[in-house]
């Protein structure tokens, strides 16, 4: 299996291969302060690997000290990029960077005791297919 991503501004270009074991939607308040959103969506691969097809370089990886957390992103854009973790045996691809359709099932959403206080009000508010005028 192949999937193909990229950042926002096209610097960045790269390719999964192989396939992700898990998609989790993660709602800890580390992932609250990288997305500035409710949640993160991030795939994992124990057995992936990623091919930079440009723009390697433009990518920088924030690891937060103390921790296991890491966040990888492109300087230009600000866009979340794939980030290798455990010492390069394991993948983690934030879902949305891939410019392919993801196709595994969300295993679940975790940290659900840090969720930002807002979010519940989501299921009520009103939905648009485009920004309102």
């Amino acid at each position: 299996m192949s999937n193909k991503g990229s950042c926002l501004c096209g610097e960045v270009k790269f390719e999964v291969e192989g396939n992700f074991e898990k998609l989790f939607f993660c709602h800890c308040t580390r992932c609250q302060k990288n997305t500035g959103s409710a949640h993160c969506a991030n795939l994992f691969s124990g057995s992936a690997s990623i091919n930079w097809i440009s723009g390697k370089e433009q990518v920088k990886t924030y690891h937060l000290p103390e921790t296991r957390h890491a966040k990888s992103f492109c300087v230009n854009c600000g866009s979340a990029m794939p980030t290798e973790v455990a010492g390069g045996k394991m993948i983690v691809v934030p879902a949305g960077c891939l410019d392919d359709d993801v196709t595994i099932q969300a295993n679940g959403h975790i940290f659900m005791d840090d969720k930002a206080s807002w979010e519940s009000l989501l299921e009520e508010t009103p939905k648009f297919s485009k920004l309102p005028g």
